[in-house]
Parts: C-alpha cells; sequence; structure tokens
C-alpha cells in the first residue's frame, strides 16, 4: 500500500451508536461517516494522486445527549482520545503519514475531542486533519436544517440513510412524525444537556417525513466534494 507514485492519505470514519427517533437506525452517524469515506474514494480513484484509504468506522463516541434512550453506547472523552491517539501514531509508525478523521456525531464533547486528538497527532508531526462540518465555513454548504442545528435524526440525517442503506429508515413511521424544530446549539449553549430537556421526547428533531433518497444524494455530492478537496489539499502541504 506505501509502493507507487501515489500518496496514500487514510480516512477514519467516526460515528456513535445512539437513539436516532422511533424510526433511524442507532448506528446513523457511522453509516454516514462510512459512506462519505467509500464514496469519496471511490471520486479520488481517477486522480494521479492521492489515494484514499479506509480504516474500519469507529462506531463509538461521547454520547450523552440521548443516554435516556435505549440502545445508546457511548463512551468517556479520554477513551475516545487514547484510541485515536493510539491509531495515529501506529499509523505513523507503519509509514502512513496522512490521515483524515471523518466525523458525523456532533455533539460538542466529542467534536472536541476529535479536534484536540487531530491537533496533537499533527503536533507530533503527522499530517492530520478533522473535516469539521460543524465549522461556519462547511456547515453553509450543507443543507438549511443542517445549518439551523435541527438535524438530529431529522430530514438532513433521514435523507442520507435513505441514499445508502434504505432498509435501516422504518419509512411508513417517519412519514408519520411531526416537524419539531429545537435550535439544538442554541439549547447547548443555554446549559441543556440532554435530548428530553431540549424537548426531544422521541430523540430526534427537524423534519424526518420530509426526507428523501434524492437530496440524501445530493448531500453526499456535497459532502464528497468537501472532503476530497480536504484530501487532496493535504497531499500537497496545504493548511
Amino acid at each position: 500500500m506505501l509502493a507507487g507514485p501515489r500518496t496514500p492519505v487514510i480516512l477514519l470514519p467516526v460515528g456513535a451508536v445512539e437513539a436516532h427517533g422511533p424510526h433511524g437506525p442507532l448506528a446513523t452517524d457511522t453509516i454516514i461517516a462510512a459512506t462519505h469515506c467509500e464514496r469519496t474514494a471511490a471520486a479520488l480513484a481517477a486522480d494521479d494522486d492521492p489515494r484514499a484509504l479506509i480504516l474500519p468506522p469507529l462506531p463509538f463516541g461521547v454520547t450523552r445527549y440521548a443516554g435516556d434512550f435505549p440502545g445508546t453506547i457511548g463512551v468517556a472523552e479520554e477513551t475516545l482520545r487514547g484510541l485515536l491517539l493510539d491509531l495515529g501514531h501506529s499509523l505513523a509508525d507503519s509509514g502512513f503519514g496522512h490521515l483524515v478523521v471523518v466525523n458525523h456525531h456532533f455533539e460538542p464533547a466529542h467534536v472536541k475531542v476529535l479536534r484536540d486528538a487531530v491537533a496533537s497527532l499533527a503536533a507530533d508531526g503527522m499530517s492530520a486533519a478533522l473535516l469539521d462540518l460543524t465549522r461556519r465555513r462547511n456547515a453553509e454548504r450543507l443543507t438549511e436544517e443542517f445549518r439551523r442545528g435541527s438535524c438530529h435524526a431529522g430530514r438532513y440525517e433521514t435523507s442520507l440513510i435513505l441514499a445508502e442503506r434504505p432498509d435501516l429508515v422504518a419509512t411508513d413511521r417517519a412519514r408519520t412524525l411531526p416537524e419539531l424544530p429545537v435550535d439544538m446549539p442554541g439549547a447547548m449553549a443555554a446549559g441543556r444537556t440532554d435530548f428530553k430537556a431540549m424537548g426531544m421526547d422521541r430523540a430526534y428533531c427537524g423534519a424526518p417525513a420530509e426526507a428523501t433518497a434524492a437530496e440524501g444524494e445530493a448531500t453526499y455530492a456535497v459532502l464528497v466534494e468537501m472532503l476530497a478537496e480536504l484530501v487532496r489539499g493535504m497531499v500537497r502541504g496545504e493548511p
């Protein structure tokens, strides 16, 4: 894998195991992250450089907001951080110098761990980056529901799952769910620390009834473009 003219870049899909409404799979975030990486690797296959390689998805993250709902399984910050650092150092020891963490679980404590771990790997000399969709410049390229922050198991995420794994969506149930606008970033900033305190009694917000596979495909196209830009820039040595 290290031989040849193309520069290998490792993609690490990161998600979580947590409730996604009465209609979505517990592995929603992980499925989206893995699909994002797979489609990006396919898009980069014709490039002269780089060569994208995908690690098995990391399915567990820091997840407490959905802790009141059955099926939610989280890990502590120090556990996630240690695992990411160990993976990065092991890759570097094996000769892989470029790593991109591709995350689709947006709980603030989880995202902070990813940012800190990537920064530590970079400080240790590895070319490491996080595709951070919560940054404004990235979020602005995604759907209106995502930008509002009212998208947990809503139209945004449900559309992405319908585009890749429609068999895992309880579509009949999703179509009966009323739209539930919730300003999740605002609620978090106000100190609410769980979904129920935010009014998300069924572990969803947004408009899952409006989700379509077509919207999911369109969103994947944007996500692939974003990740491909990052990977290409990384091998060119761009910040």
